[in-house]
């Protein structure tokens, strides 16, 4: 199976199952057979290609959790063309730069999306907008192309990346595929005899391998339209869940919610996580009756490390990720790119099949991130004499919020563009609720307030990108390349203790 595309997974899953439901989208009530998933996918293909559509070109989606989505990521692939989600939550400054720099020229969206299309159309390549619920179904079938081979590139998936604005990554199909058929071959060995649950967004990575792992298993999929933590539960019984994944706040907030007696009345035989607080995890699994497994991946790598059932037991509440997957390399390496021995920290390293190809036109990222042949996390760890690989922190400049990466470095952009300010620096804030919280430390030329400030950010940047906390400084200290020492002024920050804005609050401390 993983020789073969996501076209021939759609293929092969409407000829083995035809007649079974593929897809439950519980907020629209809509259900899809494989044989649907099929032929409506079909008909996206065919609508790209009367708009121009080819192999290598690529195509946004700029959809919220409807069956669009995924119909459209199919259809563009059997095309041989690239998928680019785009965050519906994206404001002008995020949503043009993804859309410039991949060069999109169609877009498929839906009408609340439109006016923000509109407003940034002049300043990318999009040469058509496409409302899903307004264009016509094609008269024809899409013409005949070349079949997408393991190394076509499916996606250019941005992500936040160790500086910079965000970066995207460059997919092949065998990225899917081997996700996909890892998580059918080895733990948890998803079946047609699974229903599996997603409550992220489709412009991530999960639904979308979520999506691939139906394909390939013939396992339902349910998506849901976002996480609601007081209604996870009840959707996870209404739809007989077998397995899912979760990630980032969920277990924290599925843990607070009121315990209830029907908490372990449900079908679920394991769940897949990624960042359980260890503290939380034996109390999540004495609250729901079932093991929950540590999961480590990349929007840039795939899966890449998991907990099986043999390391389990005695690893719950310990922070240990499990073992590389079969099909992965890891390795501990220190600063010069030398391996460490067992049991030291250091950088974690990966390689092996279905990573991406690399960071769409930015060379010097990829040859960064790819050194000596293998894959830079960015990330820190350390590694058993067992071979078992525990997390330890990361390197990168990076705020992660609720389960978002956030780069620094954009938010400092789109604050250096405000007349008022001189010099911007964004650090992360440790937050018990959200993991970290944004915060903004400035250097004003004139007088402006916090909640001017995060006006301003909101009409460039999603939601979440938006400063919390907000310290105005005379001065903050630089290296001699003229960049911020951030190191530096957090230890300043640390011993001054300066008057800090809370925009939640909306106090000064």
């Amino acid at each position: 199976m993983s020789e073969q595309s996501l076209a021939d997974l759609v293929r092969r899953a409407a000829e083995q199952w035809p007649q079974r439901v593929a897809w439950t989208f519980d907020a629209l009530d809509q259900e899809l057979t494989f044989a649907d998933v099929d032929r409506r996918s079909d008909a996206f293909a065919a609508l790209l290609a009367e708009h121009g559509v080819t192999a290598g070109d690529r195509v946004a989606v700029m959809l919220d959790n409807r069956p669009e989505f995924p119909l459209a990521w199919l259809g563009a692939a059997k095309l041989g063309a690239a998928v680019v989600p785009v965050n519906v939550r994206y404001q002008d400054y995020d949503a043009k730069h993804v859309l410039a720099h991949s060069g999109a020229r169609v877009v498929l969206t839906s009408a609340e999306h439109t006016d923000l299309l509109g407003r940034i159309r002049s300043s990318t390549s999009l040469q058509h907008v496409l409302d899903v619920d307004a264009v016509p179904t094609p008269s024809s079938p899409a013409p005949e192309c070349p079949a997408p081979v393991p190394e076509t590139v499916a996606n250019i998936q941005y992500t936040s990346g160790t500086t910079g604005a965000p970066k995207g990554c460059v997919l092949p199909h065998r990225y899917w595929v081997s996700l996909a058929t890892g998580l059918v071959e080895g733990f948890p060995r998803i079946s047609d005899q699974d229903t599996i649950l997603t409550a992220q967004p489709f412009h991530y990575v999960d639904p979308q391998w979520n999506t691939a792992l139906g394909l390939a298993s013939g396992a339902r999929l349910v998506v849901l339209d976002r996480f609601h933590p007081t209604t996870f539960w009840s959707k996870v019984h209404e739809h007989q869940v077998t397995w899912l994944y979760c990630l980032g706040l969920m277990p924290k907030l599925l843990l607070d919610m009121p315990p209830s007696p029907h908490d372990r009345d449900h079908r679920v035989r394991a769940i897949s996580a990624s960042a359980i607080p260890p503290d939380l995890h034996a109390a999540l699994e004495e609250r729901w009756g079932v093991p929950w497994f540590e999961a480590f991946g990349m929007t840039e790598t795939g899966s890449d490390i998991r907990m099986t059932p043999a390391d389990h037991d005695d690893t719950v509440g310990t922070g240990c990720l499990g073992r590389a997957i079969a099909g992965r390399e890891v390795a501990i390496l220190d600063t010069t790119g030398a391996p460490l021995p067992r049991g030291e920290t250091g950088e974690l390293a990966i390689r092996g099949v279905g990573l991406m190809h690399g960071y769409f036109r930015d060379a010097e990222a990829t040859e960064r991130a790819f050194r000596s042949g293998w894959f830079h996390t960015g990330d820190l760890a350390r590694m058993d004499e067992r071979g078992r690989i525990y997390y330890a922190g990361r390197t990168k400049d990076m705020i992660r919020r609720s389960g978002e990466n956030i780069t620094a470095g954009e938010v400092e952009r789109v604050l250096q563009l405000h007349p008022a300010v001189d010099v911007a620096a964004v650090l992360p804030e440790p937050d018990d609720l959200r993991g970290e919280e944004v915060h903004a430390v400035l250097v004003l030329r004139e007088d402006c307030t916090p909640d001017d400030l995060a006006e301003f950010c909101g009409q460039q940047l999603a939601y979440f990108k938006v400063p919390r906390y907000w310290t105005f400084r005379t001065a903050v200290p630089l290296t001699p390349s003229e960049r911020v020492a951030k190191a530096a002024l957090r230890t300043e920050l640390a011993a001054d203790r300066p008057p800090r804005y809370d925009r939640k609050t909306q106090q000064w401390s």
